[in-house]
């Protein structure tokens, strides 16, 4: 199945939903810690959903309720054989797996999608060096692990995914030795780091920061319980920002504006791109007239590319997106598709091994696209049709789920006009 959408301004006020980013870690800062928690401002989404079951897989009591949750930690790590499926979250499964072998354990992890394509080479060097055993079938997620973690020293590349160094961060707490975590190479997605060392100091665990070049982790630490309120996300706020750059009227609630999340970059590229964040009474909104091209690093804010993207495809003049290789490696080859995409929609993108190239251009023309089963291209094309001259048609819409179940239910609350639709007619 598919969607078509008419092309119509969206007009209204939406609260962001929360932050996937800081709910996974709550969640897994709660289970560590032993007593109970209260999680609140929860959004199950299938992301979401796969941490809180891995967390009971190792033990631990969650008690789920309408928007939040209770976590009681005092049983995690009670089983020492169990099955974890990461679904497609590679969130979930770099955070689990040093987490799964805190305490003397055999983990089997599943997934679907393209988690399995997704590199995991960093802590396959760690369990050769620590004498950890592990199994498992390239390009798909079947993965068994055997042993305990060490506490040590760690040297780990900072332009692969900073998720391995946040899944050693949870954990290295909880050895009996000191850590330090080296990166060797320079830091992307420094912003996510910056979210797992705050989520840690909220529940007790400290971790010296130099730099970003070393972290230093005591050992013997225990997380305490707390209760906690999840933020609204920037990941998702990015798209009505970029809807509103685009001459949409829409006011986003919630907006933490001294957040830690990397994604609030989206606030400061449309800004150099002559749009404005106003504050109201009810909310933020973005506002533009003429939207100017400039150079974009995209290193540090990886998941908000596509839609960012979508900006610069009806900016005046020439913007380079640049440092967006990791794009390849994310549900789909996001680089690839997000080109593809403003093409075929009639917009000037051209793909680079590292970077695309966008020339602005005034309207787009719409017509069928797919949303190559990734959450993020799908809502990228549903704001694109905004500002379509005729009918974006959309396949498996539903893939919005992984990340942000209600998106579609808000984006016609707020005007979107849209039908359900078969392939081919």
């Amino acid at each position: 199945m598919a969607v078509s959408i008419t092309p119509h301004s969206l007009k209204g006020q939406v609260c962001v939903p929360p932050s996937k980013s800081m709910a996974h870690r709550a969640i897994i800062c709660a289970s560590l810690a032993r007593g109970r928690s209260t999680i609140t401002n929860i959004e199950y989404s299938q992301d979401i959903k796969a941490t809180i079951a891995a967390m009971k897989a190792l033990g631990t009591m969650i008690f789920e309720y309408d928007d939040y949750l209770e976590i009681d930690g005092t049983t995690t790590f009670l089983k020492n054989q169990c099955e974890i499926n990461c679904f497609e979250s590679g969130s979930t499964l770099r955070f689990m797996v040093p987490i799964s072998l805190v305490c003397e354990a055999n983990v089997h992890f599943i997934g679907e999608g393209r988690l399995g394509k997704r590199p995991l080479d960093v802590y396959y060097d760690i369990f050769e060096k620590q004498g950890i055993s592990y199994l498992y079938r390239e390009n798909v997620l079947d993965l068994y692990v055997r042993g305990r973690l060490r506490g040590g020293v760690f040297e780990i590349p900072g332009n692969v995914s900073s998720q391995f160094i946040s899944g050693l961060l949870f954990a290295l707490p909880l050895m009996d030795e000191d850590s330090i975590i080296k990166i060797t190479s320079p830091l992307e997605s420094k912003g996510y780091i910056d979210l797992t060392l705050q989520m840690l100091n909220q529940y007790g665990i400290q971790v010296i920061n130099h730099d970003y070049q070393e972290l230093i982790i005591p050992g013997f630490q225990h997380y305490v319980a707390h209760d906690y309120r999840v933020e609204a996300d920037f990941s998702q706020a990015a798209f009505y920002l970029v809807a509103g750059a685009l001459g949409n009227d829409v006011v986003l609630t919630d907006l933490n504006l001294d957040s830690f999340q990397g994604d609030k970059e989206s606030i400061d590229i449309l800004e150099r791109m002559n749009a404005h964040l106003i504050t109201k009474e009810t909310g933020h909104q973005m506002i533009a007239s003429d939207l100017k091209a400039t150079i974009i690093d995209g290193s540090q804010c990886p998941d908000i590319i596509p839609v960012i993207a979508l900006a610069c495809a009806l900016s005046q003049g020439t913007t380079r997106i640049e440092h967006i290789a990791r794009l390849r490696i994310k549900e789909c080859d996001r680089l690839k598709a997000t080109v593809e995409v403003i093409n075929q929609l009639g917009g000037h993108a051209q793909e680079l091994e590292d970077a695309m190239v966008i020339e602005g251009v005034e309207r787009l023309k719409g017509g069928h696209v797919s949303s190559y089963n990734d959450h993020r291209m799908a809502m990228m094309e549903a704001i694109a049709s905004t500002v379509c001259e005729e009918a974006v048609v959309i396949d498996e819409e539903k893939c919005v789920k992984k990340s942000y179940p209600s998106f579609w239910q808000h984006f016609q609350m707020l005007g979107g006009l849209m039908n359900e639709c078969e392939l081919g007619k």
